[in-house]
């Protein structure tokens, strides 16, 4: 584990580094593991999501708020941000785990940011931990469309592609990898009018075909046919 490299990346240094490897250490690793500090972290995570909301959206009634917080506080946003500080290259995992490749699962991902948070709160306080989750999510919030964001990927999808008369895309499933009980797919989503492929990854296939459909819509509304 690089601790310090980690903590360069995160822009938080721990006065209580074991809090650190907790946050990092998944359950079959350890029996020491960060479970209870993703608990907290979910928390602080929301928390810090609907404060900034609130503030930033004086507009939006309490409907609409919690709307965007669900689809900002959520597996597969939290897993690309984990992504993003390489988060993965650091946990502590078990040999099955490590075999099955859990250091790119969506959901142990995920997990692990909020764990990490919850570590940093405990370790700094508050303020701490606001600092790192709007530090992840702000640069996050900028690209996506706050219009749009209660609606999944698939749905915006094919809403783009039949406001423009176009067929629904195509999913397929081309990977699969892993143990039964913690298996990884790869899927393609194919819009085959517009010579378009993109390929997605979770821990589920509906995650995946997600993932895939999200990386279409944004290819399509930043080169729009």
């Amino acid at each position: 584990m690089k601790i310090a490299a980690l903590c360069d990346r995160i822009g938080y240094v721990f006065a209580q580094p074991e809090l650190l490897k907790r946050a990092l250490t998944h359950r079959s690793h350890s029996a020491e593991h960060n479970e209870r500090l993703e608990f907290l972290g979910d928390s602080v995570v929301n928390c810090v999501i609907a404060k900034y909301l609130h503030e930033t959206c004086p507009d939006l009634a309490e409907g609409d708020l919690s709307r965007l917080r669900s689809n900002l506080v959520n597996q597969h946003t939290l897993y690309t941000l984990a992504q993003q500080i390489g988060l993965g290259e650091e946990l502590l995992l078990g040999e099955g785990e490590r075999k099955s490749a859990g250091a790119s699962r969506p959901s142990i991902l995920a997990d692990a940011l909020e764990a990490l948070t919850g570590a940093i709160f405990l370790d700094g306080g508050y303020e701490a931990a606001e600092k790192f989750a709007l530090s992840l999510y702000i640069p996050h919030i900028k690209r996506v469309d706050m219009l749009t964001l209660g609606k999944d990927a698939k749905t915006l999808l094919q809403e783009y592609l039949q406001s423009r008369k176009l067929a629904l895309p195509r999913y397929n499933v081309i990977a699969t990898r892993g143990e039964a009980h913690a298996q990884i797919f790869q899927v393609e989503c194919v819009i085959a009018q517009l010579k378009l492929t993109t390929r997605g990854e979770g821990s589920s296939r509906r995650l995946a075909e997600q993932i895939a459909a999200e990386a279409a819509y944004r290819k399509l509304i930043t080169q729009p046919v």
